[in-house]
């Protein structure tokens, strides 16, 4: 039997992961798409993709089953998280039947949108609400701690940890045994050889820190 399950957030992303749910339920049909969930858009307005049921108050007055955050913006999706928690949704992860789950050892928490083309290796630790976009690769002993956004053809070497809410841009490379920090920014393209601190933003090839 299906679940029933709306998506929060709208926007770009929010479409894009009511694409990922047609794509599972084309190879398995697991859930029921109620609609969306904006605070930036109209309650009842029409998408493409489905109704906008509403906003924030909408969701909490629900009878939805599950939930997912379809919000690139780790911190915004801690916040939603927050204060959605204690409604008692279910936040299934999502994941495309392209990805290389890879090895039975690895583990993937609550609420995580896993994109088409992602390869997983070996004795990787997914925390929740971590979000891997398109075409992403991840090497052993890789930690993606909570809310963490990893963007499009990204490449993780092993050993590599991710703090919690940190934002890797598209197709940046991350050697091995890097620490990104808490709430860190790594640029679109970068290369990165040493560990980011929390809260800074590291740019370039090599990267390096412009902001704190």
């Amino acid at each position: 039997m299906r679940k029933s399950i709306a998506i929060y957030g709208a926007g770009g992303f929010g479409r894009e992961t009511a694409l990922l749910l047609q794509q599972i339920n084309a190879v398995e049909p697991l859930w029921d798409f109620k609609g969306f969930f904006d605070d930036g858009l109209p309650k009842n307005a029409r998408l493409a993709d489905g109704l906008v049921m509403g906003g924030f108050q909408d969701a909490l007055d629900s009878d939805i089953e599950c939930l997912v955050l379809g919000i690139a913006d780790g911190a915004v999706r801690k916040k939603l998280f927050e204060g959605l928690k204690w409604k008692g949704f279910r936040f299934p992860s999502l994941i495309h039947p392209s990805v290389n789950r890879g090895s039975a050892r690895n583990h993937i928490g609550q609420g995580c949108l896993i994109s088409a083309g992602v390869i997983f290796t070996t004795d990787i630790t997914v925390d929740d609400f971590v979000l891997v976009n398109l075409a992403v690769t991840i090497g052993h002993d890789v930690h993606l701690q909570a809310y963490a956004s990893v963007m499009p053809a990204c490449h993780l070497s092993g050993n590599v940890t991710l703090g919690e809410g940190a934002y890797i841009g598209t197709g940046a490379k991350i050697l091995q045994g890097i620490t990104v920090g808490a709430g860190a920014k790594v640029g679109a393209g970068a290369v990165v050889l040493h560990d980011v601190p929390a809260n800074t933003t590291a740019v370039g090839v090599p990267a390096r820190i412009i902001s704190s």
